[in-house]
């Protein structure tokens, strides 16, 4: 994304024109400080994130700046527009904006700006897949900025040379990429910016993997290696782990397959330390394999030749059956083609209607969730948190009665919250099924005894029947199959008073390494109607508006259970008479392993003691949220200093001496972000996390350029929130 600073600059330098060159003649001249006004904010709100506010600064900077007819702030402002839609993905909005920004500046020959718009404009053209005008554009950008030797002009033209070389790498042009990639390395190695260095050792990497492309592999290890140790120095995890990876793949190809498992077992221990990736990952045990067949081929030479032999004469079978059924068709069909196809246009012209339509509802209810969820985490961290602390404050019987109900209900609306994200997730493809080694019966007792109060509280017994033949450990997704049996168990409970509800689990068949198993969760409870049978897994959907006011809910729950099984190639089924109950079941394939040992799931390893006595700053300016995460770290001895909002915590960083910093993202005044940023001009070796409810999956490159050094989102478990803490200091040396 093109660098917001360049237009910092512009907009400085404008305001500084009229306080030190002259006074405010007219009133065109105070509007037209205004519209310098709005599209600083407008910078300021992308800076944060908050980009529905800048899109707004931004028009109205337009408006007015139209209203005055001035031209070369018009230009500006949907030059500025351009680039948060950009950033947005939304392009049919980005074009026309960036399209009238070239045409303004082309007609007032403001060839800076005219270099930063062909930028905008070519990167519209990469998302796009237009990838040929891109280049050309590129290349115009790239001789603006070199004939105007302006030194803010550098920043930009390192980016073109950048964005040049990653189009040449896609396009298969790896020498000419390798050409752009070191001209924008030179620029940036020149630029005394120390944000910089996550850009060099980008470069460095993506260098690597051009070399790796043309079999220079010499050449493709050293980069590789010099990106690695890069990124080790300036805590770039994303680079750290991808390079490893190179290295991993440049090995193998060199003939050095032990070098290759070495650095992939680096790799897998480094991703599970940053990003939580399990060891056990189909990719990641595909890749190990192939690297120990190289070590022993012995052991896999006979193998590999049988399974070719019967990939072989599968392949000649389906060929031949293809072309008779081939022949077939087009002899039986040939008269029917024509109207066929008329038919086909007419549908396809509605189909892309249809689809364009869907697209732009499933972007708004995207963001309406991500919105919502978002503000709902806030305040659920106060409350969760509150009732924690006052739990723990040995509260009378009474006072312990008002809590107990006040952390149901809590629990309650995080679980709503959690399942509106899931079922976001879910409708995006972005989730993934895991394969880890984990104790069925333990998964099944903790869902269970977590549940056991609601059913007590409704009358109602849970019985288990478990089969004693399932193996102890097995592998497959355990957080899903507790999501689903959560789900299932609530839904009986919900719908049952004074009666039971059973679940039962029995090994269907298992061989070396597998077990089928089958899965049944019965109630004895009001019972489903053969109408509403066919429609209760759709969201939001319940039995009827009655049944919703009696037993409320969302309809969420079944339809969450529904996708969690289709990920697990696996199928729904209920069984249901009203006023008798329901039988939910489905049957799952588990892998088998044969290291009984290996742990069900990952422990968090932290030394409480070696936190006592860390002196921790907290920027946050809600006073609730300050007083909740000053007392969790109080009780384990820490002491804690605050600080209101950003301005604050950079003057106490400057004059006192801290181990650590939290810092929130949304304050008044300068955002978390640009906090960090001031910091890390003075202070480069502070450890400084993000404790954000912000949605941070797409961004997280984002908060690294910034200076942090993790995230923490809100709410958090508590062992999460010390393992994150104590994890920042080891990697500074402040702890061992």
């Amino acid at each position: 994304m093109l660098s917001l600073r360049n237009f910092v600059v512009v907009l400085f330098t404008l305001s500084c024109l009229y306080s030190f060159g002259q006074k405010p003649k007219n009133l065109e001249t105070t509007q037209e400080i205004l519209v310098d006004s709005l599209l600083i904010k407008g910078i300021n709100a992308i800076n944060t994130a908050e980009f529905d506010k800048s899109i707004l600064k931004f028009q109205e900077a337009k408006q007015l700046a139209r209203k005055i007819n001035n031209q070369s702030r018009v230009g500006l402002s949907q030059q500025l527009l351009a680039n948060v839609y950009l950033k947005q993905g939304e392009y049919d909005k980005a074009f026309p904006e960036i399209h009238e920004a070239i045409k303004i500046h082309q007609e007032l020959q403001e060839s800076g700006k005219l270099a930063e718009d062909y930028l905008t404009y070519a990167q519209l053209l990469d998302k796009t897949n237009n990838k040929t005008e891109a280049l050309k554009f590129l290349d115009q950008s790239i001789a603006i900025f070199e004939s105007s030797g302006e030194k803010n002009a550098k920043q930009s033209l390192a980016t073109a040379h950048l964005y040049k070389g990653a189009i040449l790498q896609e396009q298969k042009k790896d020498d000419a990429a390798i050409k752009e990639f070191e001209r924008a390395l030179q620029f940036f190695s020149k630029l005394s910016d120390s944000r910089n260095n996550y850009s060099i050792a980008r470069l460095k990497l993506l260098i690597a993997r051009s070399h790796n492309n043309l079999n220079k592999l010499d050449k493709s290890l050293a980069e590789a290696t010099e990106a690695y140790n890069l990124s080790k120095e300036g805590s770039f995890p994303l680079i750290e782990t991808d390079a490893l990876r190179l290295l991993s793949t440049i090995s193998r190809k060199m003939g050095n397959p032990e070098n290759a498992l070495k650095y992939l077992e680096q790799y897998i221990q480094k991703a599970q330390l940053y990003f939580q990736e399990d060891l056990a990952s189909t990719r990641n045990l595909a890749a190990r394999n192939a690297l120990m067949a190289d070590i022993n081929p012995h052991n896999y030479d006979v193998s590999k030749r049988v399974q070719a032999n019967k990939i072989t004469t599968v392949l000649i079978i389906a060929l031949f059956t293809i072309l008779c059924l081939l022949a077939l068709s087009l002899y039986k069909n040939n008269n029917l083609r024509a109207k066929a196809n008329e038919l086909l246009q007419a549908k396809n012209a509605e189909l892309v209607i249809a689809k364009e339509n869907a697209e732009k509802a499933s972007v708004v209810k995207a963001q309406f969730l991500s919105t919502i969820t978002h503000e709902l985490r806030t305040p659920m961290y106060a409350v969760t948190g509150l009732t924690h602390l006052l739990l723990s404050e040995n509260p009378t019987e009474e006072q312990k009665k008002h809590l107990d109900s006040l952390k149901f209900s809590g629990e309650y609306l995080l679980s709503l919250i959690n399942n509106i994200l899931d079922l976001n997730k879910l409708e995006a493809d972005k989730v993934e099924v895991e394969q880890a080694t984990f104790n069925l019966r333990k998964r099944v007792d903790d869902v269970l005894f977590a549940l056991e109060r609601s059913a007590q509280e409704k009358g109602n017994k849970l019985h288990l029947e478990y089969d004693s033949e399932i193996p102890d450990q097995i592998i497959g997704d355990p957080l899903m199959i507790s999501q689903i049996l959560i789900n299932l168990i609530g839904n009986g409970n919900k719908f049952t008073r004074d009666g039971d509800i059973f679940v039962r689990i029995k090994q269907l068949s298992r061989n070396e390494t597998q077990t089928y198993l089958h899965f049944e969760v019965e109630d004895t409870g009001e019972g489903i109607s053969k109408k509403k049978q066919k429609d209760i897994f759709q969201n939001f959907t319940q039995g009827s508006v009655q049944i919703n006011r009696k037993f409320g809910g969302t309809g969420l729950g079944l339809s969450i259970v529904k996708r969690l099984l289709t990920l697990q190639k696996s199928k729904i089924e209920l069984e249901s008479t009203l006023g008798k109950g329901s039988k939910f079941f489905f049957d799952i394939k588990y892998g088998l392993t044969q290291n009984k040992k290996e742990p069900e799931e990952r422990v968090y390893e932290i030394d409480y003691d070696a936190l006592k006595g860390r002196n921790i700053l907290v920027v946050e300016d809600n006073k609730i949220n300050q007083m909740i995460t000053r007392k969790i770290l109080e009780k384990n001895e820490m002491k804690c200093d605050v600080a209101d909002n950003g301005e604050i915590a950079i003057e106490k960083v400057r004059f006192e001496n801290y181990d650590l910093v939290l810092m929130d993202i949304h304050m008044p005044g300068i955002s978390g972000i640009e906090a960090t940023q001031k910091i890390r001009e003075f202070n480069k070796d502070l450890p400084i996390l993000a404790l954000t409810a912000v949605t941070i999956d797409e961004n997280i490159d984002d908060f690294y350029l910034a200076g942090f050094n993790d995230i923490i989102p809100k709410p958090y478990k508590v062992e999460e929130f010390f393992f994150k803490i104590h994890n920042a200091l080891k990697r500074k040396n402040v702890i061992l």
